[in-house]
């Protein structure tokens, strides 16, 4: 199988600027996403970033990087720029790998990259693990999935889905067990040519509410396959307590 990985890179954050360049135990962010995605067995792995403070830090490690331009609105439209420029055929499987995921394993790269080789339906190919407790489940931080019966999204959603009725009248009892709640982590792999349609739709007025890009997929009437993730991933960084914590993981 072969695919890429497009890592988008931006240094603009209101919570954490200069993010991808922030130290996690002797290496910058950007380098550890890089490194990871390196080990997933891709055929190439591109950082797609609009600064140059990334572009000379990353040439420093030996990275691959494409400038792309400052009005991209998302990491997903930082990625079609790097599709078009590197020629890549419709065909193409490319992962996105955020550069805020320094811990993610690089064995769900590969399987979200194999998920889309698979299922021949699919649009998209993401990930998903298990919900198990109550706190996790009606956190608006945390993004839920449901699916139908062969693992395609029904629906993306900050709220708890499904609504168990009858049991969430009764905020102290654990969440049921003859329901999956499950958690979206945000890794997805695309073919190059829907990828260029993708980011040629204007944004959906479900992902304008939810905040969910993901959600201009179901609008548009695209199929979205989400597998049980076969690692659990670690921690993404947006916060300053995520860089704490993560920063205790490499340790």
């Amino acid at each position: 199988m072969d695919f890429k990985v497009v890592i988008p890179a931006r240094y603009a954050s209101s919570r954490l600027p200069g993010k991808p360049l922030l130290d996690i135990s002797g290496k910058p962010m950007i380098q550890r996403v890089y490194e990871s995605a390196c080990e997933s067995m891709a055929s190439e792995v591109i950082i797609a970033t609009d600064d140059h403070r990334i572009l000379e830090r990353a040439e420093e490690f030996g990275a691959e990087v494409c400038m792309t331009a400052e009005s991209h609105r998302s990491g997903t439209d930082r990625i079609a720029e790097v599709v078009r420029r590197m020629r890549w055929h419709e065909d193409t499987i490319v992962v996105n790998l955020q550069g805020d995921e320094p811990a993610m394993p690089p064995s769900l790269a590969y399987q979200v990259a194999l998920d889309m080789q698979i299922h021949n339906r699919a649009d998209i190919t993401t990930l998903s693990t298990k919900i198990v407790e109550r706190d996790e489940l009606f956190d608006s931080h945390i993004v839920k999935v449901v699916t139908d019966a062969e693992g395609y999204a029904l629906y993306f959603s900050r709220a708890p889905i499904p609504w168990h009725r009858d049991e969430f009248l009764h905020a102290d009892h654990p969440l049921p067990t003859d329901v999956g709640f499950a958690r979206h982590i945000g890794l997805y792999a695309y073919r190059a040519g829907y990828l260029e349609k993708y980011v040629n739709w204007p944004p959906a007025p479900l992902e304008q509410a939810e905040s969910l890009e993901q959600l201009r997929v179901l609008w548009h009437g695209g199929c979205i396959h989400v597998s049980q993730a076969e690692r659990e991933p670690g921690h993404g960084i947006d916060t300053a307590d995520d860089l704490v914590r993560v920063r205790k993981q490499f340790e």
